[in-house]
């Protein structure tokens, strides 16, 4: 394992914006389409130009290619016809499906028309291609927490100096990924992407379409255990991304982290650690949660600047702590890393904190749920409610495979030692989750385990003015109703932090 200390910039681009640059999507021929899927022209003019590519029959535009992807809803073979009416002259289909279609009729209205084995693969592939006809660098960012957020700070911290272009919302999958790379503009500089996974090889495949210079980790944890069996085998899948850094980049990996730590001694490239460990390139001093924020000194190697953070919960810092890496790997200085962290807020249901009319506190964490990020979350209402009474509403975590009764009933009794007031699950392993909680001294009636709607109508009746209440569970689960409900039960909502 070798580690960077001072070796910025190397093969990264540090190039200031130009006005004159754009950052639209660059234009494709029909013979780029072939070359980049390596499919066949069934119809169609070799020299027809494409404005970008588009999976969404409902919002394509006609001089842009259509790609018909199979998903888990819909077919996009079935929107064939209704995009050539909407005026599109190209498609990338099924080979497979290619039988069903009107070629012939096609053909007479010089309709590209190409073939592939899988569109989703041609989707990657396209995206890859892209990607290479660019003087982009790409920052690729995966880990069981922190994704989001690390990446949201980490583009941040990167358009203080470039053009960034970002992975919007949740497109983090083979069909996302290909969506923001196929965004890329000559204009563009830097591009920051998101990289999940529920199943051995899923990272590899992502990393061959991004081709990262810098690959970095947030943190390896108990998620998707149901296509990965164990934590080794989210280790395992995780640092599938170091093998994908291409030559003279970096990994930024969590000193804080051991099974991250056992990646970096195996990484082949450079590696740039982030934490509070001694050992970090870049680390945090002094951690103080100060309502409704954190605050923290961010130690570089040439300097130290004070950062404050306008979101909750003191595990954010490591997340910031890896942003600040990427930062300075790209030649930022301290303060205009300082200034992309402190202007960081929380997406939509990631630890967003608001009040009600009638002065309920709710923290919104509902997104997504996994044994580690529900354990910080609890930390962060122990951390925000002070001596003021606190309520957890917890929902299933998703994809825990054989694990997941224990891993509730680990859940329960981690929110009974934080001394809540009251405790409400719902879900398949509520009951797990309650025995969890009366096992650790928490007493039954202040329990309550039942539907969505009952625990809402109970909260309504219980809660008063001042109490905390977290809201977290699985994406599934639908846990932002109870949200919802609490915040038009309260009549009107005044944020506490700019979420």
């Amino acid at each position: 394992m070798k580690f960077a200390i001072v070796t910025r910039n190397a093969q990264l681009l540090t190039r200031s914006p130009s006005a004159i640059e754009m950052t639209h999507p660059l234009p494709w021929t029909t013979q780029d389409i072939l070359d980049a899927t390596r499919g066949r022209l069934l119809c169609g003019d070799l020299t027809r130009r494409f404005a970008g590519v588009s999976i969404d029959s409902r919002r394509i535009s006609a001089e842009d290619l259509f790609v018909a992807i199979i998903g888990q809803i819909h077919d996009g073979h079935t929107f064939a016809g209704e995009v050539v009416v909407q005026g599109v002259n190209g498609l990338v289909v099924n080979d497979d499906k290619v039988a069903d279609l009107p070629l012939t009729a096609w053909q007479k209205k010089n309709i590209v028309c190409v073939g592939v084995a899988d569109t989703t693969q041609a989707l990657g592939a396209l995206a890859a291609a892209n990607r290479r006809r660019t003087t982009v660098s790409v920052a690729a960012i995966t880990g069981s927490n922190g994704k989001t957020a690390t990446r949201r700070m980490t583009a941040g911290v990167l358009e203080r100096k470039f053009n960034t272009l970002a992975t919007i919302g949740n497109l983090n999958n083979e069909i996302g990924l290909p969506l923001t790379l196929l965004q890329l503009g000559r204009g563009h500089q830097w591009a920051v992407v998101e990289l999940g996974m529920n199943h051995p090889g899923e990272i590899a495949v992502l990393g061959d379409i991004c081709a990262p210079d810098i690959g970095l980790i947030t943190n390896i944890g108990p998620a998707h255990l149901e296509g990965l069996g164990s934590v080794e085998g989210v280790m395992h899948a995780k640092g599938e991304l170091l093998e994908k850094i291409r030559p003279l980049g970096k990994a930024v990996l969590n000193a804080d982290d051991a099974l991250v730590l056992k990646l970096a001694a195996r990484a082949q490239q450079e590696v740039v650690l982030f934490g509070s460990s001694p050992d970090a390139t870049v680390r945090a001093q002094d951690i103080q949660e100060k309502p409704p924020g954190v605050t923290f000194t961010l130690v570089l190697p040439e300097i130290r600047v004070a950062v404050r953070l306008k979101t909750p919960g003191r595990f954010m810092v490591s997340n910031a702590l890896a942003a600040a890496a990427v930062g300075y790997l790209a030649g930022l200085t301290a303060n205009e890393i300082k200034s992309g962290l402190e202007a960081f807020t929380p997406a939509p249901g990631r630890l967003n904190v608001m009040q009600t009319a009638n002065r309920i506190h709710i923290i919104d964490d509902t997104y997504n749920a996994n044994p580690s990020s529900m354990e910080a979350a609890i930390g962060t209402l122990t951390s925000l409610r002070g001596h003021r009474r606190g309520i957890l509403v917890a929902g299933d975590m998703r994809e825990l495979g054989e694990q997941a009764p224990a891993l509730h009933t680990q859940i329960g009794a981690a929110a009974a030692r934080s001394g809540i007031a009251r405790l409400y699950v719902t879900g398949e392993f509520a009951a797990c989750v309650a025995a969890g909680a009366n096992a650790a001294q928490m007493h039954s009636r202040d329990i309550f385990t039942g539907s969505r709607e009952a625990i809402l109508q109970d909260l309504k009746n219980w809660l008063e003015p001042e109490d905390w209440v977290l809201v977290k569970g699985s994406r599934a689960m639908e846990m932002e109703k109870i949200v919802q409900g609490i915040k038009e039960w309260g009549e009107s909502v005044n944020p506490i932090t700019n979420a």
